[in-house]
């Protein structure tokens, strides 16, 4: 029994070893998430005091500009007070001058002989009415001092008014801004709250991971099997997360699965399944070529393709293509080669669009119109440099942004601006080679700059039809009408013209442009779909906002 039991002693101290193994890989697991969060709360405080600094800054700015405005208010009352008394003293002044000319007159009517020669009794009753005109004169001022004596002067009624609503307007101001530094106030504290809830919402599922989450891969296990050893698996890893490392591995050994292969089984001649390059029933050779070579192949395929006028169909025009670049015999083997090369390699940006256009599940407008917009963006940086070195400042790319595309939000370009190297450091003067952001890999891969402008669109286009679905209301299983369809197009997006609104409704209810009714006709309510449908078939081809949607107007304005 001794000897069992050291046997059994024996076979668990390894158990021992990896549990303690084990317990030291969750422990820094922990600190590790503990840390990221600890950083997450100081980000979040620091975006805080800087909210509270912006605040604090409009605060004092619109202090000053009340200061500025009262002093100029001042300084129009006393402008004002200037003129009036200058009026005043203009009205005293010529008062007094009509008062030296009647004393002028009456000395030259006295010195005049001829007045001692009226009649005594004329002039007397000519005193006795003028005194009487003076008593009554006396008692009409005596009534109007006893009635106005309290009554203000107009001007300073005016004046008293004036500051008075002035006064007014400041409390108004001032309660406006109590009211949104209030509101703001409260903002930040449910955003404080939210970040609470958040915070243990984490922290209880980082326990939750703890407990039923297994270890990490140990991806350097794969430098051995990779061809190229450890140097070109650490190229492919660079800036990859697991899931998107599981597709690398995937492909590599996908690819040597491939070379193996020296025949492809054809796959019949079913129409509705197959495309048309497809369509043969036999065994075709492998061409086994490179990865290399295959993107070469599908660059010049482009190249053809946007030099022709697009009239056949993307899938008919690739098998036209192989034909003339390979002959009649060999098309189908390129075909197959290709296609099964395509649909492995789903990381490589060029081959994913390519294999995306072949199956119908985006239009090749969707990837035109990237490559048109990302070509104007290059002309238009191109026109700014006036100099033609290849630099602009970080503040002109940022110009050119904001111009080409006026819809995208202040975060949007400001993506951009960090996707072509802009930093929390850098400075509006400092000088970016532009043309490197347009740059392509020996592989076909967009540089970041240009990955993130496809990266904003689709996330665009998604926002989109979300907007859309929101405005109609209904559930991806209810079926909506052309008229409503058209209704809510344009409601979102109020500047699409006929013919790209047209288009959208031939897409999404399968009907050519011929047969698109008139808003007249009666039978368009028969035109009906999914939503589901609608918006797989909207999410095909290049649909995006055409200009700003209208405001709602205000209540009471």
């Amino acid at each position: 029994m001794l000897a069992h039991q050291r046997e059994e002693i024996r076979a668990l101290k390894p158990l021992k070893a990896k549990l303690v193994t084990v317990n030291e890989d969750c422990d820094e697991r922990i600190l590790a998430m503990r840390a990221e969060e600890r950083s997450e709360i100081s980000m979040l405080k620091k975006e805080k005091m800087g909210l509270l600094k912006l605040i604090d800054k409009k605060n004092e700015e619109k202090i000053s500009l009340q200061s500025e405005v009262t002093k100029l208010r001042k300084s129009l009352a006393e402008e004002y007070l200037r003129y009036l008394t200058e009026r005043d003293a203009r009205k005293i002044l010529i008062a007094d001058l009509n008062e030296l000319r009647y004393q002028r007159e009456d000395m030259s009517l006295a010195q005049s002989p001829g007045i001692w020669g009226e009649d005594p009794v004329k002039l007397t009753l000519a005193l006795k009415m003028t005194r009487q005109d003076l008593a009554r004169t006396q008692m009409e001022l005596n009534t109007m001092k006893a009635n106005f004596g309290d009554v203000v002067p107009r001007r300073d009624f005016e004046m008293q008014e004036k500051i008075n609503k002035d006064l007014q307007e400041q409390l108004e101001s001032l309660r406006d801004d109590y009211e949104e530094v209030r509101k703001e106030h409260e903002i930040l504290l449910q955003l404080h709250m939210v970040t609470l809830k958040e915070r243990d919402q984490f922290f209880t599922e980082l326990q939750e991971i703890q407990r039923t989450s297994t270890p990490r891969p140990d991806w350097t296990k794969c430098e051995d099997v990779i061809a190229g050893g450890s140097e070109r698996w650490q190229m492919l890893a660079e800036g990859k997360n697991s899931d998107q490392l599981v597709d690398v591995l995937l492909e590599e050994i996908g690819e040597g699965l491939l070379r193996e292969k020296d025949f492809f089984h054809g796959l019949g001649y079913e129409e509705s399944i197959l495309p048309p390059f497809l369509r043969y029933d036999g065994v075709v050779e492998n061409k086994k070529p490179t990865k290399k070579d295959v993107i070469n192949l599908l660059k010049d395929a482009w190249k053809e393709r946007l030099v022709e006028e697009q009239k056949e169909k993307f899938s008919d025009f690739f098998f036209n293509f192989l034909e003339n670049r390979f002959g009649s015999t060999d098309a189908m083997a390129w075909a197959y080669t290709i296609f099964e090369n395509i649909k492995l390699f789903r990381s490589n940006d060029l081959m994913r669009q390519f294999y995306e256009i072949l199956m119908e599940k985006k239009s090749e407008s969707v990837f035109i119109k990237q490559k048109e917009t990302v070509t104007q963006l290059l002309k238009e940086l191109i026109n700014v440099d006036s100099q033609n070195e290849g630099l602009l400042t970080m503040e002109q790319l940022s110009t050119v942004l904001k111009s080409t595309f006026p819809f995208k939000k202040e975060d949007k370009i400001q993506e951009l601006m960090e996707a072509g190297g802009w930093h929390a450091n850098s400075s509006n003067a400092d000088l970016l080679n532009y043309r490197a952001l347009f740059l392509e890999d020996e592989e076909g891969q967009s540089m970041p700059f240009v990955y993130k402008l496809w990266e904003q669109y689709i996330f665009e286009k998604d926002e989109y039809l979300q907007e859309l679905k929101q405005e109609l209301g209904l559930e991806l299983r209810e079926e909506v009408t052309l008229p409503k369809l058209r209704e809510v197009l344009m409601i979102i997006d109020p500047s699409l013209d006929k013919q790209t609104l047209n288009s959208y409704l031939n897409q999404a209810f399968q009907v050519s442009v011929t047969e698109v009714p008139e808003e007249s006709v009666e039978n368009e309510e028969n035109i009906v779909a999914q939503l589901r449908t609608v918006l797989e078939r909207l999410e095909v081809i290049d649909i995006r906002r055409k200009g700003a949607r209208e405001q709602e107007p205000a209540v009471g304005s």
